[in-house]
């Protein structure tokens, strides 16, 4: 796709998502962390509904320390993963208080570093928390960004590293979400909203639906 394409498909995307946002429900920087370690495998809607009840009995790294793994657990026992997450959302908590004065960092190594943290989720913090141009690959990203013809890759991280390559300047920090939600509600998986869809004259998806 051409640089020119590529830029009206973002100016596109933008017009049509004015207020690119996580669909994450939180209160502060630890907050948005515990519950992007939550989503891993599971919807923003799964997570969004045991974390005020979590959040409200823990809202601090020294409070879900006080509450405990098992405490942990049963607040998010209807996330898939809950066991391994309740045990990294423990640790995670655990060294943010010992070794980062209770502060999420906002260094990709440091944040990977943390028990349960990726470099997708760190991506998806640096980008929300800290406003830092990166590019995470969950799948809505990857299948927009193939399956219209933004990058050719065949994993998450070269979608990644071919993203960070041509999309424009002005869009780096908001890429991420605009992919995200445009994937989420309009190219889905399965059946996408090709005539709904803001950005299917710069599409190359041979399976365009537009009956």
């Amino acid at each position: 796709m051409s640089p020119k394409k590529i830029d009206l498909l973002f100016k596109a995307l933008t017009q049509s998502i004015p207020d690119p946002v996580s669909e994450l429900n939180y209160q502060s920087i630890y907050q948005l962390l515990v519950a992007v370690i939550l989503s891993a495998q599971a919807t923003d809607v799964s997570v969004n509904k045991v974390t005020p009840k979590l959040f409200q009995e823990a809202p601090t790294p020294e409070e879900m320390v006080v509450l405990g793994i098992d405490k942990i657990r049963s607040h998010i026992k209807s996330i898939g993963l809950y066991n391994a997450k309740a045990q990294n959302i423990f640790n995670c908590s655990k060294m943010l208080i010992e070794e980062y004065d209770s502060k999420v960092p906002d260094v990709r190594e440091h944040l990977e570093r943390l028990p349960g943290v990726g470099r997708k989720t760190a991506g998806v913090v640096l980008n929300i928390a800290y406003k830092q141009a990166t590019i995470p690959v969950d799948t809505h990203v990857f299948r927009v960004s193939n399956r219209t013809g933004l990058v050719k890759a065949k994993t998450p991280d070269k979608t990644e590293m071919q993203l960070m390559k041509v999309v424009p300047s002005w869009a780096g920090n908001t890429a991420h979400h605009l992919l995200i939600l445009h994937g989420r509600h309009i190219c889905k998986a399965k059946k996408p909203l090709c005539s709904q869809c803001c950005i299917c004259e710069y599409c190359d998806f041979p399976e365009k639906r537009l009956d």
